[in-house]
């Protein structure tokens, strides 16, 4: 059967954090009346991952993973993750459980009204409530917030956090977006937020109740990666890159799933 809900977990080196999400995120979905997978995208780990993923879902129903050996990015395994979902809604969250599966509960009465794309930011500007409990270092607030006054000139005006590991999409949406999309690196959140306003998608915004967790795979020399990625992306919207993907979808032919 088709489940409702589709939760994706892209996953790296995720030994120390990803059981403890797991447990987290599948006690949440066991106690839902609708149907739903959970589906955990290795992006080529090198430590216990994979390992413990297999031991935690023995046993278990609705629970798959894809055991990719090559490290090629969050960006990438976001996206093959929402491609190989079955779920009528295909959500992302983090491996290290920042954002609580019970923010759902704030997405679903959306999604039920027709909507097509609700986020969860961690700034107040963006929804009355937000609240960073465990607020990052300085100097990932500081290089964040520079970075999104960027974001914001050339990709996604009017959102001041693009970044809030918690997304979800409709299948329609998401196939059209992910299968478009091309960063394989952190600025996939940016670029999916962009393509959803191309293709006409009103984003709705929920507050965050966040937490930062310890053992990010984020370095300083990523914020810097970034400012190249939002040109990227920018460039790719004003010479029509995504668009001509878009209409080679229509023609019947689909861009490649990420295997």
């Amino acid at each position: 059967m088709k489940p409702y809900l589709s939760v994706i977990i892209p996953a790296y080196n995720e030994e120390k954090r990803i059981g403890q999400t797991l447990t987290a995120v599948y006690s949440y979905l066991s106690q839902q009346t609708y149907s739903w997978e959970l589906l955990i995208v290795l992006d080529g780990p090198t430590d216990n991952t994979l390992r413990i993923v297999a031991t935690f879902a023995q046993g278990k129903e609705h629970i798959r993973w894809i055991d990719r050996k090559q490290n090629m990015g969050k960006g990438y395994t976001v996206r093959q993750g929402m491609l190989a979902a079955r779920g009528d809604i295909r959500l992302f969250t983090d491996a290290d459980n920042s954002t609580d599966m019970r923010h759902f509960d704030q997405m679903k009465p959306i999604f039920d009204k027709g909507a097509s794309v609700v986020i969860c930011s961690r700034d107040g500007k963006d929804a009355v409530g937000a609240i960073q409990a465990r607020p990052q270092p300085f100097y990932k607030r500081f290089l964040g917030n520079a970075g999104n006054l960027l974001i914001q000139i050339l990709v996604v005006p009017g959102i001041w956090d693009t970044r809030c590991g918690f997304k979800a999409f409709s299948a329609t949406a998401a196939n059209k977006i992910f299968s478009v999309a091309k960063m394989n690196g952190w600025s996939y959140d940016d670029e999916a937020l962009a393509l959803a306003r191309r293709f006409g998608y009103d984003i709705k915004i929920i507050p965050a109740d966040w937490q930062d967790a310890a053992g990010t795979h984020v370095t300083k020399l990523d914020y810097l990666k970034n400012v190249w990625e939002a040109v990227h992306i920018r460039w790719n919207l004003l010479t029509g890159v995504y668009a001509r993907q878009a209409k080679q979808q229509a023609a019947g032919k689909p861009h490649p799933t990420p295997k």
